[in-house]
């Protein structure tokens, strides 16, 4: 499905002769968490965020807050992902888009958008997560595939997902196969496993190991 498809139309940007009033008014009605705005001529100009307008004095007109405005938007054409990231950069929950011309021709909604994951092998297909870490110097994707597709496993989707003190953690989604013998070739080439597995059999032995050793220094 086309991102276009998303496109949304039914609330104008106001004009910076609007009142406050009109502004807080229009967020009072809405979830959103921010308002687009256009100058007398039609060029967008930003976006006001809901928690500034609310210390704003309802008379005064939106000209008179121009220096709180936020000024973030995409373009039709681009790519979901960078529009979700758009999203989580501003904290916003609603994303203007311009066209080529600069022209602002509508807006997304991050719920929208947040739907397009659905769509997506990574959560559709049957399959398991996996977690690993390893150095942000050490890790490659063409070893990660390497070692998931040498366990017959096929990846459905690979991700960074978290990198903290030169640790680079990946979520992989991981179809066709069981678990287990890929993550004991990740520990092989040194990756560590951030997430829980039951068929985890490498834990499962320790665990017995150690139930036995505290059995025998109990008797």
């Amino acid at each position: 499905m086309k991102l276009s498809e998303f496109i949304i139309n039914d609330i104008k940007p106001l004009s910076t002769k609007s009142k406050i009033s009109e502004l807080q008014q229009l967020f009072n009605q809405l979830t959103y968490s921010h308002i687009p705005v256009m100058d007398e001529n039609g060029v967008f100009l930003g976006t006001f965020f809901e928690m500034d307008v609310h210390c704003f004095e309802s008379e005064k007109y939106l000209s008179d807050y121009l220096h709180t405005i936020e000024d973030f938007f995409v373009k039709e054409n681009t790519m979901w992902l960078d529009v979700l990231e758009a999203f989580a950069q501003n904290s916003a929950n609603i994303m203007p888009i311009l066209n080529e011309q600069n022209n602002y021709i509508g807006y997304y909604e991050l719920n929208d958008v947040i739907g397009l994951f659905n769509e997506s092998p990574f959560f559709y297909e049957a399959g398991g997560v996996l977690v690993i870490e390893k150095g942000i110097n050490d890790y490659s994707f063409s070893e990660i595939s390497q070692i998931v597709e040498s366990n017959n496993g096929k990846i459905l989707g690979a991700f960074v997902s978290k990198m903290k003190n030169d640790i680079v953690q990946v979520t992989l989604k991981i179809g066709n196969t069981g678990l287990n013998d890929i993550i004991q070739t990740f520990r092989r080439y040194s990756y560590n496993i951030a997430s829980g597995h039951e068929e985890d059999s490498f834990k499962q032995s320790l665990k017995d190991r150690s139930d036995y050793l505290n059995k025998y220094l109990n008797i």
